[in-house]
């Protein structure tokens, strides 16, 4: 199957990230990271603590768990993932993937900081099928919500919000 989009590696750099539009297919290879509900909030508190388990500068966090079954982007605007959002962008954290709309105020948020939120398909054995590898990296104790480190090689997402405009 021939992948058309843009091609990203991680870690992203700034310019890369600036470049993007909403609307933009793109397709992420490298590392990525996961988090949701549990483990995200703990990270938070660690970057203010700037006791961070692993490097945030041009990393893509995506907003899910991983288990047996695989992995699927869960919603984003559930308060606790969010919440998250600014704080990791503003730790260098340039690409959260997810799913669905975004608050306007996390929006001004991802301008200010210079990152972007993509929306990727909730289908889990298409996502399960781009992963490489997974470690986990941070709070094993929260089980599938633990934070891990994946290598992926095309994961595509759409840019629902970049540069200060959204899809929704």
């Amino acid at each position: 199957m021939v992948e058309k989009g843009r091609n990203i590696n991680t870690p992203l750099t700034l310019d890369v990230v600036q470049q993007l539009k909403v609307g933009d297919l793109i397709i992420i290879s490298g590392s990525i990271f996961t988090g949701r509900d549990a483990a995200l909030p703990r990270l938070v508190k660690l970057i203010k603590k700037e006791d961070t388990p692993f490097k945030l500068e041009g990393a893509v966090i995506m907003h899910t768990a991983v288990s047996q079954a695989g992995i699927s982007p869960t919603t984003s605007n559930k308060v606790e993932i969010e919440e998250s959002i600014a704080p990791l962008s503003r730790a260098g954290v340039r690409i959260h993937l997810g799913k669905g709309a975004l608050s306007p105020e996390t929006i001004d948020d991802l301008n200010q900081y210079k990152s972007v939120f993509a929306v990727t398909p909730p289908a889990a054995a298409l996502l399960t099928s781009k992963v490489i590898s997974s470690e986990v990296v941070a709070f094993p104790e929260e089980g599938m919500e633990a934070i891990h480190k994946l290598e992926v090689r095309g994961v595509p997402g759409i840019v629902a919000v970049a540069q200060g405009e959204s899809l929704y």
